[in-house]
């Protein structure tokens, strides 16, 4: 059931011969870009888990080193940018789980939800998966995630104005100047214009050292229960393959690219099992990130975008404790800022794919239950987001099964 790469992909060529300033110049936005709000996202659902800086600094090694060996072997073998990194709505799900699951839960969920991904790809039934499940509901629970993040995001002028203004201020400068959000994305704007405001105000944490260290990731041992396997495999496994990967394959298609998604399934499934070993959430094929490599340069040489990230990942992770004392010597309001201007496309996306036309009343419900922190049998909200939405499409939309072909 896996994918061979195209006849012209196996065709021997040579790396230097493809690459370009181009590719190289994406490829190094593409990874500040994974590497800035993305991060920010994973400290503020694991500080809010109550996770430990050592369990920080183990997730994000093996969010970049796992992945960045996954996307530079699989970009080299089927010669198309396939990054992988980690996925954002699982990640936001896991905060709240964490709130009364034990980590070792969580991570037993993570071995749980990569096993089904692989069960899934080899078969060839991840196609009719990702079909069988309505966008505009699952879209819904992904907006009843990712609020807190935009209303932290308006939090952070009260709790820490200057650095929320500034960050904010210098995001929508670039997003009203196409010519400098090109070499300056607004993200990777705010992210610079907050550091220099920590800087000029020393508003770094008293006790903080940027020592020089290299990973020392943690390795655990999972534990497995029903709670958190009904609490957490089915959301990770949507997010992952209908939210993320559908992202994901849908902009490589738009660039002429041809995404094995059976492989990338599988390549899914397993690295979320060997991240899992060092705690880290589910892996997933990252849209934002091959969307950046495919925006221009030829396409034969987008592939070599997608090892240069790859590489720049390895280096990150191998160098996790660094970056994870930096961020978290930050003030809350940074990365609160950081983590909710990188949610402002994605959030208000997911209104729009919720309520845009079909299934729009179940999505709303779906968000409703999502939001409100509902909690039966110690299972979370967006479990019971996904149940309740589901049950209101078959008693309430029959209608926009049947505009869709669906039974």
């Amino acid at each position: 059931m896996l994918e061979r790469p195209s006849p012209s992909a196996d065709t021997p060529r040579r790396f230097s011969d493809d690459v370009n300033g181009t590719h190289l110049a994406n490829a190094v936005v593409a990874f500040v870009f994974a590497a800035s709000g993305p991060v920010a996202i994973i400290l503020a659902a694991g500080t809010k888990g109550g996770l430990s800086q050592s369990d920080l600094s183990s997730w994000i090694f093996g969010a970049f080193f796992i992945n960045g060996l996954v996307t530079i072997a699989y970009s080299l073998y089927y010669k198309q940018p396939l990054a992988f990194f980690w996925t954002i709505p699982g990640t936001v799900l896991v905060g709240p789980a964490l709130e009364h699951l034990s980590f070792e839960q969580v991570i037993g969920a993570f071995y749980a939800t990569g096993v089904l991904m692989m069960v899934l790809g080899f078969s060839g039934w991840v196609r009719r998966a990702m079909q069988a499940v309505p966008m505009p509901i699952v879209m819904g629970m992904v907006a009843g995630v990712f609020l807190q993040f935009g209303l932290d995001w308006v939090h952070a002028f009260e709790n820490g104005f200057l650095v929320a203004a500034a960050m904010t201020a210098a995001f929508v400068l670039a997003t009203l100047l196409p010519g400098l959000g090109r070499f300056l994305p607004p993200l990777i704007a705010a992210l610079a214009t907050g550091i220099a405001v920590l800087v000029l105000t020393d508003g770094f944490a008293a006790d903080a050292q940027f020592a020089l260290a290299v990973a020392s990731p943690n390795l655990y041992q999972p534990s497995f229960s029903w709670q958190a396997m009904f609490e957490l495999v089915v959301p990770l496994a949507i997010t992952v393959l209908v939210v993320q990967n559908g992202q994901g394959f849908a902009i490589l298609r738009s660039a002429d690219h041809e995404p094995p998604i059976n492989a990338v399934t599988v390549a899914c499934g397993g690295a979320s099992i060997v991240g899992a070993v060092f705690g880290t959430v589910s892996t997933c094929l990252t849209g934002p990130t091959n969307a950046i490599l495919v925006s221009s340069g030829e396409k034969s040489g987008h592939y070599t975008g997608g090892v240069v990230v790859g590489l720049l990942a390895l280096v990150f992770g191998l160098f996790s404790p660094v970056f994870t004392s930096f961020m978290l010597s930050t003030p809350k309001a940074f990365i609160a800022t950081l983590a909710g201007l990188a949610m402002l496309k994605v959030l208000q996306g997911a209104f729009t794919a919720a309520f845009k036309e079909r299934f729009a009343l179940s999505a709303l419900i779906t968000f409703l239950v999502t939001v409100s922190d509902l909690s039966l049998f110690n299972i979370g909200a967006p479990f019971w987001g996904l149940v309740f939405g589901f049950a209101a499409s078959w008693l309430l939309e029959r209608h926009d099964y049947q505009d869709t072909g669906g039974s």
